[in-house]
């Protein structure tokens, strides 16, 4: 199913990543909301005329797909995009809901152990795990806080990528293979203004 969505990155070394997200959509890509290569040169505008901009393409949109690239925290605007997508916002009478929110982990020098590592449990059982001071707060305050929490594993403490955080992440190749999976999954999260989890919408 098609949802209105919007490509959070950092321009410098997300882009060729953005495009072929947009391409993987095909004929849903008609319902992405955000920045193209024909979009406006905002370069030399305000903050507040960003800010606007940045507003006017995100409100009516209901899944952000954010970019975990090497120098996200580098950007000005990606926290803050985040931040609005988890906020609501009314205008003209009409309050938005909170966007669900997926993490694409970006590709670099062919894997991602730039940002995910491994560990073996006692019992024997594998966890994911990530360098959190990678990203911004608000995503890692957005992470593991289903309520109640459900576990795979009492003792590794483990829980499901896709439903265990509101944000969730997915590596690039298994995001471009599934792409209305991880959509999707992003929106049902959201579908109850994101009852079932501890939101934390500031920075």
């Amino acid at each position: 199913m098609a949802h209105k969505t919007f490509i959070s990155y950092k321009y410098s070394e997300a882009q060729d990543l953005r495009d072929r997200i947009i391409e993987t959509m095909g004929d849903d890509a008609s319902y992405y909301m955000g920045e193209t290569s024909d979009s406006p040169d905002l370069t030399d505008t305000s903050t507040e005329n960003i800010k606007k901009h940045l507003c006017d393409m995100m409100y009516n949109t209901s899944v952000t797909i954010v970019i975990i690239s090497p120098h996200i925290k580098e950007s000005k605007w990606i926290d803050w995009e985040i931040e609005y997508s988890l906020s609501r916002y009314t205008r003209k009478g009409r309050t938005s809901h909170r966007n669900g929110v997926v993490g694409v982990i970006q590709k670099v020098n062919g894997g991602y152990d730039w940002f995910r590592y491994t560990i073996k449990h006692p019992d024997g059982h594998v966890t994911t795990n990530y360098y959190t001071d990678k990203v911004y707060g608000i995503i890692n305050n957005n992470r593991a806080n289903q309520i109640p929490k459900v576990y795979h594993c009492e003792e590794c403490k483990s829980i499901d990528a896709m439903t265990g955080s509101y944000i969730s992440f997915v590596d690039e190749e298994s995001f471009l293979a599934n792409i209305d999976k991880y959509i999707d999954n992003a929106y049902d999260k959201s579908e109850n203004d994101g009852d079932g989890y501890d939101i934390h919408p500031t920075r």
